[in-house]
């Protein structure tokens, strides 16, 4: 039987809690008893904790001690401070360079290959509003393309609607501006849509033509666009937009899968409602997996740049170069400014579910979710929803909220996610299908319908990480060339687009 509690690292002060604890009991092969009642992923003190003494699990400072702490005592929120410390970013100290899959050898899927030699996991239409003006429109557009009706489109995934809050009464130029254009640019030209219809009020700041010019969107069968104020209201837009959609769904249904590299494949690393479990097994497993991704000439791409914060360095040392480490606290520099600009805290608590499941504050949840990127060297540094050019581990600045981040990602080319939850994340998104890790086989089992993937193995020492890894991975391959993940099973993704909103509204 594996011992009760986890002992991550020689030199860590805290141990993890496999299964609840209960007061008074003893544990003769660590030599302790417990002092508390601590639930399950929670951490109790492997010796004394003098107050003001650093807190380590993985030998990462996660906190320091708020006040004596005996051994076997809870440590969690009611005894661990916050305290910031000189983080030195070490650049490139441990980038290793990977040894690359023979292009012969890489892993392959199915997946539909676009004019510009881009690959789709998904063959959607979408439509796009310019602003929030046009949101209704739209929904009504893509709602008339039921089952029924696109019943003789079996290619076809389905005709999706993305819908946002903004695109005008905001200040133009600005970068939220900037940001809303480069989003709805990066869904248009995004290679799991077949054909997209960008659908504009008339009036609004975020002008449909100009958005085309700008971004750099082509006008022809596969782009097409409609402006409800000279279309002749909602019901003539409706009507048009239907029309439209019904002239691009031949061609779309033409598109066929066919065998391609796995190097074709950019996944999006997300993670939400994260436990004590998370950075133990579904982050570094999924880590493992895209290890195994890079190798095989693909891009993984991390996010969640508040989530990062405190255990930066860890990349910043993997950094392929001095230039990409300072990129990269470039944007946590910008970030500082920008919370203090909004009275918000950088360093903030974590929420409730992330506290419930183990987590004391944003440092220790940080270092789980950069174990997501796993160990290859950092590439590049984007800006949110700025296009990913570059093959490998890549970093895609965004907040951690979970919709924001992985529209972000999308955006930027992501044809796949990957998400990893411990308490249970109902999510999933359109046009690029979500994949969910569960950290822990007893969520996974009591949100079986929402879960594709069980880590808990890894924590019950019936797979290693590696292991794990190479069974995500295969998952991937599979989702990518058609298998349903649960979130598409459940029809998840119709309210999941939701572009950063930064700067005030007037």
């Amino acid at each position: 039987m594996p011992s009760p509690l986890i002992r991550l690292h020689p030199d860590d002060n805290v141990l993890i809690a496999r299964d609840g604890l209960g007061l008074g009991q003893s544990l003769p092969d660590l030599d302790l008893r417990v002092r508390a009642q601590v639930p399950a992923g929670h951490k109790i003190a492997a010796r004394r904790i003098a107050q003001g003494e650093t807190i380590r699990k993985y030998n990462v400072v996660i906190g320091v001690a708020g006040r004596d702490i005996e051994a076997g005592d809870h440590v969690h929120t009611h005894n661990v401070e916050l305290a910031d410390f000189q983080r030195d970013p070490g650049f490139c100290l441990d980038a290793v360079p990977v040894a690359p899959v023979a292009p012969d050898e890489q892993a392959r899927f199915l997946g539909y290959v676009r004019p510009d030699g881009r690959v789709g996991t998904r063959n959607f239409i979408g439509i796009l509003a310019s602003v929030n003006c046009s949101a209704t429109v739209i929904k009504a557009i893509a709602a008339h393309f039921d089952a029924q009706r696109l019943a003789a489109y079996p290619n076809v995934d389905g005709v999706a609607a993305f819908a946002h809050t903004s695109g005008c009464g905001m200040s133009s130029p600005s970068e939220h501006f900037d940001v809303l254009r480069r989003t709805l640019a990066g869904y248009a030209r995004h290679p799991n849509l077949a054909g997209v219809l960008i659908v504009g009020l008339g009036c609004e700041r975020n002008q449909v033509d100009a958005l085309v010019d700008t971004q750099g969107l082509a006008r022809d069968p596969r782009v097409r666009t409609l402006v409800m104020q000279d279309s002749g209201g909602t019901r003539a837009t409706i009507a048009a937009g239907i029309a439209a959609i019904e002239a691009m769904l031949p061609a779309a249904n033409d598109c066929a899968r066919s065998e391609v590299s796995a190097r074709h494949l950019k996944i999006g690393l997300e993670c939400g409602g994260s436990d004590g479990f998370s950075g133990i097994t579904a982050n570094p497993a999924l880590g493992a997996a895209m290890d195994i991704l890079v190798r095989h000439g693909g891009t993984a791409i991390l996010s969640e740049t508040p989530e990062i914060h405190g255990v930066e360095y860890l990349l910043t040392r993997r950094a392929a170069s001095r230039e990409v480490g300072e990129k990269l606290l470039a944007r946590l520099a910008w970030w500082e400014r920008y919370a203090a600009g909004q009275n918000a805290q950088f360093n903030g608590k974590v929420g409730h579910g992330n506290q419930q499941g183990g987590l004391a504050n944003i440092f220790e949840k940080s270092l789980g979710s950069a174990m997501k990127g796993g160990s290859t060297p950092l590439q590049a540094v984007y800006e949110y929803a700025e296009p990913i050019d570059q093959p490998g581990l890549v970093f895609m600045d965004s907040p951690g909220y979970d919709p924001v981040a992985v529209t972000g990602q999308i955006a930027s080319g992501a044809n796949l996610i990957c998400f990893t939850t411990g308490r249970g994340s109902m999510f999933g998104s359109k046009p690029a299908p979500t994949l969910k890790l569960a950290s822990n086989t007893p969520m996974f089992r009591r949100l079986e319908e929402d879960m594709d993937i069980d880590c808990g193995p890894v924590l019950d020492g019936e797979l290693s990480v590696a292991q794990m890894g190479q069974r995500i991975f295969e998952q991937i391959l599979l989702a990518a060339s058609g298998r349903r993940t649960k979130s598409e099973l459940l029809g998840l993704g119709d309210h999941e687009f939701v572009p950063w909103h930064l700067g005030i509204v007037s």
